[in-house]
């Protein structure tokens, strides 16, 4: 049984369909129209993580008409299931995007290519993702004040994540560090493993405290809370669109592929072009055109309405609007997928132990099970490699501990859905198919190397040219083979090993020259096996009007034209400690408070929360 893209899905899945009725999604509740109006006052391109919020922030006017674009089309019962979103990549909810080749990465992936899931969906990537609600460390959103991003420190923008969370978690809502009744709903994980329940003593182990990542403190081991509701996924769709679906201000258009954004003769935005069901259209917007397309598209749709580098806009023909270096200063977060252990128990989460007919029916009926498991992320940590500042709560690798990996669906699934080139399964993973298996994933997060974005043509339908340029500034090899020593450090703990396990022994093709777990060998395997954790930001910068590389300033307002915004994470001028989502939200809601102050008083001055601040 396969979806539309090839990808299969497991007999067991069929079930699911007598449990529907019982828990029936609420995506299921249409929120979008086939018909629209010629003009409205906000056109938001991109219903994604910060769209969908934009749309109902905006829509709360009643006298503000709105409407929402969004080039793919709803959710649906598998994508509510938190450890199902493997299986919505490679189908209609995706862009399915692949780099350009890597120079000093990614050698063990076909072509060496990375595979760039992005959501092409109502709720964009927040229904394909692993559903971690991250903030990020309070020092990052100082350092974006310091390189010109006025108004955008941790004091100013920590009201607006309390303004968007809505914490079921009473070990965390009332600590003063996060909100309650926001459209979002964040929930720990619902199902952890043995494996997983043995996180906090092996951080215990290592002089680390366990901690909420989300409160005083970043340093420390923690089980994660995510997006979810009630077990199941909770995207920005079901917490932002749903609840707007009423609103006669508010229509929502999906299948609307955006094209250009038209200028008149004074540079400012009036109208954009999208195309539906092969039929072309225009739409005009009194105020403001907002763009809300994410690290790929929303530069990717300045470019093809020119508005980008000069030089490469005159090389495909494109008439120039605005001279900005918008696709640059590319930032991803990255991992070396090696560190793989054995064990001597059954718990790995692989299909063919979770999804059968009991699991299903526990999921669907309760909310609970395996299938609520965030992706099979059980244990988040936040460490200092030697490299970090130990005079800062500023860590510089994050831990992912997963249940299930590359190994545990002996080759069905992941190895396609990497890019992974068959000989490093075969030489590296399969040998140790019969085994229950754990990976611990130390993440870079404040990577030095940047890449670009960049137009394959004029054509709107081809998709740009992404090349991230991976490891190549030195320093993050060095700082990713440090957290590699410490993921083992980990997996070697006695919390693990009283489970017998073992790193796997297998020698990477490629680093058979380097002493075993030596750095020269470490460093081979992270330029091997390099695996994107789906975090592009940073591709129309935010920053102050002398900074060269800034594309929109401190309003989001893009540079050198009118009637113009970009809000979501392309405007992340460095990429923030941890998962991204979050953050975007957070962006969007504060983008969306400072159009309705400009709406309120055009004079405006900076923004100012109008909800309690707490948790100082």
């Amino acid at each position: 049984m396969f979806l539309k893209s090839g990808v299969a899905i497991v007999p067991a899945l069929v079930p699911l369909l007598s449990f529907w009725f019982l828990r029936k999604s609420d995506s299921g509740y249409p929120v979008t129209r086939s018909s629209w109006e010629k003009e409205y006052d906000y056109i938001i391109v991109g219903a994604g993580s910060a769209g969908a919020v934009l749309a109902n922030r905006l829509s709360e006017n009643p006298m503000v008409k709105v409407l929402l674009l969004e080039a793919g089309g709803s959710e649906n019962i598998i994508s509510d299931i938190p450890i199902a979103y493997q299986m919505l990549q490679h189908t209609p909810m995706d862009w399915s995007y692949l780099t350009e080749p890597q120079e000093a990465s990614c050698f063990g992936l076909r072509e060496k290519r990375s595979r760039w899931p992005r959501g092409r969906v109502l709720g964009g990537s927040s229904v394909l993702n692993v559903m971690l609600y991250v903030r990020g460390n309070r020092h990052d959103y100082d350092r974006w004040v310091k390189e010109g991003a006025i108004g955008w420190s941790w004091e100013e923008v920590f009201p607006y994540f309390l303004k968007s969370e809505d914490n079921h978690d009473p070990n965390f809502a009332y600590n003063g560090y996060h909100g309650r009744g926001g459209p979002l709903t964040i929930e720990t994980s619902p199902y952890l493993t043995p494996l997983g329940q043995s996180w906090p003593s092996a951080g215990h182990y290592l002089g680390y405290k366990f901690i909420d990542i989300n409160g005083p403190t970043q340093t420390g081991f923690s089980i994660p809370q995510g997006t979810i509701r009630r077990g199941a996924r909770c995207s920005t769709a079901k917490a932002y669109l749903l609840p707007a679906k009423d609103r006669a201000n508010l229509h929502v258009i999906a299948f609307a592929y955006v094209t250009r954004i038209i200028f008149n003769e004074f540079k400012r935005a009036v109208a954009v072009q999208f195309d539906r069901f092969s039929l072309s259209y225009l739409v005009y917007a009194r105020k403001e055109v907002i763009l809300s397309g994410g690290a790929i598209n929303s530069p990717q749709l300045l470019m093809l309405s020119g508005i980008g580098p000069a030089e490469h806009l005159r090389d495909l023909g494109i008439p120039l609007v605005s001279d900005l270096p918008v696709g640059e200063n590319l930032q991803d977060h990255i991992y070396p997928g090696g560190l793989t252990f054995t064990i001597d128990n059954k718990f790995t989460l692989s299909q063919d132990r979770i999804f059968n007919a009991a699991n299903v029916g526990k999921y669907f009926t309760k909310g609970k099970g395996p299938l609520a498991s965030l992706g099979g992320v059980e244990g988040l940590a936040f460490v200092k490699s030697k490299y970090a500042n130990t005079s800062m709560d500023l860590p510089d690798i994050q831990m992912h501990f997963s249940a299930g990996n590359v190994v545990a669906d002996k080759g069905k699934g992941f190895v396609d859905l990497y890019g992974l080139d068959h000989q490093i399964w075969s030489r590296v993973y399969a040998p140790y198919a019969p085994f229950d298996t754990f990976t611990i994933d130390p993440v870079l997060l404040r990577p030095k190397s940047r890449g670009f974005v960049k137009l394959r043509s004029a054509n709107p339908y081809d998709h740009p040219i992404i090349d991230p340029r991976y490891l190549t500034h030195n320093d993050d090899i060095m700082t990713m083979v440090e957290g590699m020593k410490i993921a083992i450090a980990i997996g070697l703990s006695p919390p693990y090993t009283r489970f017998g396990s073992r790193l796997i022994q297998t020698i990477f093709p490629g680093c058979e020259g380097y002493p075993y777990l030596s750095d020269e060998y470490l460093a081979c395997v992270a330029r091997v096996f390099t695996i994107t954790i789906y975090h592009p930001v940073g591709t129309c910068k935010m920053g102050a009007p002398w900074d060269p590389m800034a594309v929109v300033d401190s309003e989001l307002k893009v540079i050198g034209v009118h009637g113009l915004r970009v809000i979501d994470a392309s405007v992340m001028p460095t990429i923030i400690s941890g998962n991204t989502n979050a953050p975007t939200i957070m962006i969007a809601e504060r983008g969306a408070d400072m159009i309705k102050q400009k709406l309120l008083h055009p004079i405006a001055s900076p923004v100012v929360p109008h909800f309690p601040i707490i948790g100082r």
